[in-house]
């Protein structure tokens, strides 16, 4: 065999193995690179809702983390509370917008339940649940309506007033 005919050899080969090999390598490391961004993405939500909770133990006189509402909270523990719920609802809605997907893989599906638990938790409390139309003026509509339905689905009725 001659070289011309060596080099032609392996051009096909190449052309018939080497480069349908090289692309699938080019997607499975495009899809683990996304996959990886997917993490890290969760995992920065997961912390800044870890640092929340952070500030809810050191708010630990509004008795934030049981089921029922503060009974005769003073006024300044209301306007804390409402500082801490408008925190809260800024996190949820940017989980919702980095997160949520009309379509999802297991794996992303897994991760959002986490964060729908989460929503459906704090929906539960009266006093979240009622200042909700006031802490969802301006967020994004499908948020609105994503979370207003979770909150009529754990048994509150939310209004929000059209802009």
């Amino acid at each position: 065999m001659s070289w011309r005919e060596a080099l032609e050899l392996a051009s096909f080969a190449v052309t018939v193995i080497g480069l349908p090999f090289a692309v699938w390598v080019f997607t499975m490391q495009q899809r683990k690179e996304r996959e990886n961004e997917e993490e890290e993405a969760y995992q920065h939500l997961a912390d800044a809702y870890n640092d929340f909770l952070r500030v809810v133990l050191a708010n630990s006189d509004l008795q934030l983390r049981t089921n029922s509402a503060l009974p005769d909270a003073t006024q300044g523990q209301k306007e804390r509370m409402l500082v801490i719920f408008d925190m809260l609802i800024s996190l949820f809605e940017r989980a919702y917008l980095v997160a949520h997907k009309p379509e999802m893989t297991h794996a992303e599906q897994r991760r959002w339940n986490s964060w729908d638990d989460y929503m459906r938790e704090w929906c539960r409390r009266d006093d979240f649940a009622n200042a909700l139309p006031f802490l969802l003026r301006g967020e994004d509509p499908e948020f609105q309506t994503y979370i207003t339905r979770v909150a009529g689905e754990e048994g509150r009725t939310v209004f929000i007033a059209s802009a």
